[in-house]
């Protein structure tokens, strides 16, 4: 039987050179590879209450959007600045290049609200960061952090872990 990380593809040195792009299209274009991942993601929180799933720009739309779907709960997506329209709340974080902003909708989130996080890769951290950050801020919480595909090496999961988030992920890569 197959599991998630056969679906995957690895890309070498996509977008520089020396990186090895774990492409997870070819998991969403696969029907049955696609419907593992969305009930492995769903696994450890079955039975939690959970009110709002939030996705990470862009794959974890995808994936959030399917996960929301299968709790019967509303999607709300964090994006990078300048995507969404309305007013919003901003959050700064530090790549590996630079500095970028994630913002959410001031009213996408509710006091107390339980949220579920999702994106497809977990590599420094940052983004995911900074979405635990925006939800906080909201005053809802983060019951969990689920992602296809952990990079280890790369220390999101330790960094996730030391903000007290119960992180989830499918599958390792090791390696950028």
């Amino acid at each position: 039987m197959k599991t998630v990380q056969d679906y995957i593809r690895t890309i070498p040195d996509f977008p520089h050179e020396g990186i090895m792009f774990r492409d997870v299209t070819t998991l969403f274009s696969d029907a049955r590879g696609f419907r593992i991942a969305i009930d492995q993601l769903l696994h450890p929180y079955a039975g939690q209450p959970i009110n709002k799933v939030v996705g990470l720009e862009a794959r974890g739309f995808i994936l959030g959007g399917a996960i929301a779907h299968q709790l019967s709960v509303g999607f709300v997506p964090i994006r990078k600045k300048g995507k969404l329209p309305g007013k919003t709340i901003e959050q700064d974080y530090t790549l590996e290049y630079g500095q970028a902003t994630m913002e959410v909708h001031d009213d996408a989130l509710q006091a107390g609200e339980k949220v579920l996080l999702v994106d497809d890769l977990l590599a420094t951290g940052g983004t995911a960061e900074a979405g635990i950050k925006l939800i906080e801020r909201m005053g809802a919480e983060v019951i969990g952090c689920a992602f296809i595909i952990d990079l280890p090496d790369l220390g999101g999961r330790k960094k996730l872990e030391s903000l007290g988030m119960n992180v989830h992920a499918l599958c390792q890569f090791e390696g950028a």
